[in-house]
């Protein structure tokens, strides 16, 4: 009999699960994908003797065949970029991924001589498709596939699905190619419109746009609002048995709020010649239920709130615990929970905790409509395994899979209990209100970490009816009425589950994807809708109603569901889709007066052009708002392209902040004269500030203001640009704040660090033909950045491989490096072993230090430049254990190890 292969995604799965597969199977990794639509535009290659041809025939035709020719050609054009052609029955144009042709040719040999080939990539939709793509690439027998799926990487699991492996389901694979086809429509027929009506590097896509506009919606409204005052009031009471704080509730059976100081001042007053007695006292007994077992969405929230992780962090950490086999599956949307897992939590409950933590009878949770019950609940892999035996992962992994623990076997725990009571005081027309609650038992919170915090234990003193009260003091305190707060990332996940847009597997790349287009930034973990995210959000709602609608995104979402369970036909979807689309897409790129998508107009101001003194308008471009010149649109001899660039003038709260500080930014800003909203400022120089509507360019209004302005974050000199000598301008772009030359033509720029710091001068990048990328065919140059020097591929961004230089790397470029990396080429070329020594960066020194590694993993061995010359530090070895003395064994012969290569000689 010969061997099987298994086709996994990664290296790290492929790792594990070869632990628990005999030596008869052959465990290989795709690395992901395989193949897919044509990547960064690029269709079938074009032949350049028959695109001759053609243009010689085009330039006999007449006007009207030759606009018919233009119209085809550019339909063929954008078949030939997206990859389908909606109009040939879908037909797809799949390619092998660039740097993947070595995995699938090796992926081909071995399944040539396999005698069964088992697709075991992810049970979701996505794995489904990329086992597909596997089997479409490798070719051989349909026959001679089998799929194999499990929840979870362990020995029992593996086992049971290689004895009952099943077949390749066609209707998942459909509804995942259903959700790529039509973001490739979305994004490839409408972005070439947003080109041209708006700027130039916009993109749409049928589910990043519907989030942007949730954003987009939560901005406008924080910026109608228009904050009200009020007051609340606290009276610090005395009893025999201590203060107690109680709350001023109601006045004349009305809800107490003073709208200004001096209704509150009286109120006070008044209150204060009263006499105090308690009126009612209510003590009741409450209980808090344990929370479902995690969810994708659920541990993105939780993972960000209480850890405080990206959602794209806790997925990637997810991932790993996952294939590591200590957890189970992390992209589902059910709460179900297996017979075994909870037997086995309920039994660890049991033992660790005591029958009164554990109920009657297992918990079971119920999840939403449309859930996959056949997947379970993010869970442990065994209840048994602390978060401290995972030695081999990073904290932050360790960090989550304790936060899954936790909700897991806190799940399956009797509730919290706790004596929750109330104590009112009614005088002089007033009611007064003390909250108490006390926890009588911890329940399923034994396990939380942290436990309970003091905010939960407010124990109120036993007082009875009737019983005097002494007036220590009257606290009042202004505020005033909050806006809708900004979404976080959980809450955006939060509401996006509610909506029903996206699903599990795509929350993280959503959330990623609104922000590397530049349509929304996240700062201080809560999101800010960009200028040109507003424009384009505007510009789509009123273009294709249908597309940006949620109940549309989430139909589809329903849509889909159906075809991965064969209850729909994925073409007939497209083709309802793509027919009402396409009636809209001809409608938006009409003429404005015609229906038509709006322009994005420049806004015209009174602020004089520095170079011609012609009006200057707000312009928004892609890269952000600036000021440019109203004689850029005359004829080319008497154009003026005068710019002059804003920095915003102020900077978003910080995370820290309470509710009220988002309050107190929306009080300070200026308010436009035409429609009332909140405006955005933005320093021309050090004398002027810029005030523009927050509605424009819908709104024209704007304000500019004299005084004496400082940038905001940098306190350091005037840079001199480094390449010519001219001043460098702090200015505000896409990624932030930067240094750019004031010389037209030196486009030399220098990043603002978080410190408030200029970053380093860069490098210009050093080509190393003789060292081979190790991910992609392609070779290494050195480059440099906020963290030091590393290696990039060369053919960025087509290949994205980085990795740190080895100090014997750089020592033949030393003549091309800056003087300031001469001394890294002084530095020990390997550590005492041999390992040779690799070149790293100290986020917390600021500074550059060489290391050794083994597979990996850090030996101990580190030289560090002090004092001009390098000092070595290595790790204490441990000492050897006791049991070794005490029973000395007889001496062996031992056959020497062989010697490891000395490191090479320095130059």
């Amino acid at each position: 009999m010969g061997k099987s292969l298994v086709i996994v995604e990664s290296p790290a799965k492929a790792k594990t699960i070869n632990k628990y597969l005999g030596p008869d199977f052959i465990v290989k990794s795709s690395v992901g994908h395989i193949r897919d639509l044509p990547t960064s535009g690029q269709g079938k290659p074009v032949d350049p003797k028959a695109r001759a041809a053609q243009a010689a025939k085009t330039r006999k035709m007449s006007p009207e065949d030759k606009a018919v020719y233009k119209k085809t050609k550019a339909q063929e054009q954008l078949v030939n970029r997206m990859g389908i052609d909606p109009k040939n029955d879908w037909a797809a144009n799949y390619q092998i991924l660039p740097g993947k042709e070595k995995v699938v040719d090796e992926l081909r040999r071995i399944a040539k001589d396999a005698d069964c080939i088992y697709l075991a990539t992810d049970l979701d939709r996505e794995g489904e498709a990329i086992a597909w793509h596997l089997q479409e690439a490798i070719g051989q027998a349909p026959e001679k596939y089998k799929r194999v799926v499990f929840n979870e990487i362990t020995k029992k699991a593996i086992n049971e699905a290689f004895e009952k492996p099943g077949e390749l389901d066609i209707d998942r694979v459909n509804a995942q190619q259903a959700r790529r086809f039509l973001d490739r429509v979305v994004g490839f027929m409408v972005s070439p419109l947003l080109w041209a009506k708006v700027a130039r590097g916009l993109s749409a896509g049928r589910v990043q746009s519907v989030a942007v506009r949730l954003i987009v919606s939560r901005e406008q409204e924080i910026r109608k609002f228009i904050p009200e005052e009020f007051w609340d009031l606290h009276a610090q009471l005395g009893t025999s048995l201590g203060d107690v704080r109680f709350e001023v509730t109601k006045y004349l059976d009305e809800k107490y709020r003073p709208v200004n100081e001096a209704q509150s001042t009286e109120h006070v007053e008044r209150l204060g010649q009263q006499a105090f007695t308690i009126t009612k006292r209510e003590d009741k007994p409450t209980s808090s239920k344990p929370a479902a077992p995690f969810i994708t969405s659920t541990l993105q929230q939780a993972a960000s709130t209480r850890l405080g992780f990206s959602v794209k962090k806790t997925m990637m950490m997810a991932q790993r615990l996952y294939e590591a086999g200590h957890i189970t599956y992390m992209r589902t949307d059910s709460t179900n929970l297996s017979a075994e897992a909870v037997e086995s939590a309920r039994e660890f409950i049991g033992k660790e905790f005591g029958e009164k933590y554990l109920p009657e009878s297992a918990i079971v949770y119920g999840s939403r409509e449309g859930a996959q019950e056949a997947h379970e609940a993010i869970r442990p892999s065994s209840v048994t395994r602390m978060s401290s035996s995972l030695t081999e992962l990073e904290r932050d992994a360790q960090r989550l899979y304790e936060l899954i623990w936790q909700r897991f076997v806190a799940c399956q725990m009797t509730p919290a209990k706790y004596k929750s009571s109330n104590l009112f005081v009614e005088t002089g027309g007033y009611e007064l209100k003390a909250k108490g609650r006390v926890l009588v038992f911890d329940g399923f919170t034994r396990v939380m970490r942290g436990g309970q915090t003091r905010d939960d234990i407010i124990e109120l003193p036993d007082l009875k009816e009737n019983e005097t009260l002494d007036l220590k003091a009257l606290e009042p305190k202004q505020h005033f009425t909050k806006p809708v707060a900004r979404f976080t990332e959980a809450s955006l996940v939060k509401e996006l589950e509610k909506l029903g847009i996206g699903r599990p597997s795509t929350y993280a790349s959503i959330i990623s994807t609104i922000q590397d287009r530049g349509y929304a930034r996240l700062e201080s973990r809560r999101f800010y809708a960009e200028k040109m995210g507003d424009i384009v959000t505007d510009r789509l709602t009123h273009s294709f109603s249908e597309l940006m609608q949620y109940e549309f995104t989430a139909q589809f979402e329903e849509y889909l569901d159906e075809i991965a369970t064969g209850n729909k036909n994925w073409k007939t979807v497209l083709n309802e889709f793509y027919q009402r689309f396409t009636d809209q897409l001809a409608k938006a790129e009409a003429d404005e007066s015609e229906g038509g998508m709006v322009s994005n107009e420049p806004t015209l101001t009174d602020i004089a052009c520095p170079k011609c003194a012609r009006p200057m308008m707000v312009r928004n471009g892609s890269t952000g708002v600036f000021l440019g010149c109203s004689g850029y649109s005359l004829p080319p001899k008497e154009r003026c392209k005068g710019t002059l660039n804003l920095l915003p003038g102020e900077e978003a709260i910080s995370a820290d902040d309470d509710d009220e500080a988002e309050v107190n930014q929306l009080r300070q800003k200026e308010r436009c004269n035409i429609c009332g909203t909140a405006m955005d400022s933005y320093l021309i120089d050090e004398t002027r500030k810029l005030h523009i509507c927050g509605n424009n360019p819908s709104c024209s209004g704007f304000k500019v203001e004299a005084g004496e302005f400082k940038i905001k974050g940098y306190e350091g000199p005037v840079l001199e640009c480094d390449k010519c000598g001219n001043e460098m301008q702090l200015k505000s772009g896409r990624f932030g704040k930067y240094f750019g030359c004031t010389n037209e033509e030196c486009k030399n720029t220098r990043k603002l660090l978080r410190s408030g710091e200029a970053a380093p001068p860069k490098m210009d990048p050093i080509p190393t033909p003789e060292l081979q990328c190790v991910k992609v065919e392609d070779t290494y140059v050195l480059r440099d950045g906020a963290a030091g020097m590393f290696l990039a591929a060369s053919q960025f961004p087509k290949n994205r491989e980085t990795r740190p230089p080895l100090v014997a790397e750089i020592v033949p470029h030393k003549a091309e490096l800056p003087e300031k990396y001469h001394y890294l080429c002084d530095a020990p070329l390997a550590d005492g072993d041999g390992n040779p020594s690799v070149i790293r960066f100290s986020r917390k020194t600021k500074e550059q230090y060489v290391m050794s590694e083994v597979d990996g993993k850090a030996t101990g061995w580190a030289a560090y430049f002090d004092g001009g010359k390098w000092t070595v530090q290595e790790k204490a070895k441990a000492k050897p254990k006791a049991k070794a003395k005490a029973k000395p064994k007889a001496k062996a012969k031992v056959k020497a190890a062989p010697k490891k290569p000395k490191a090479p000689a320095k130059d």
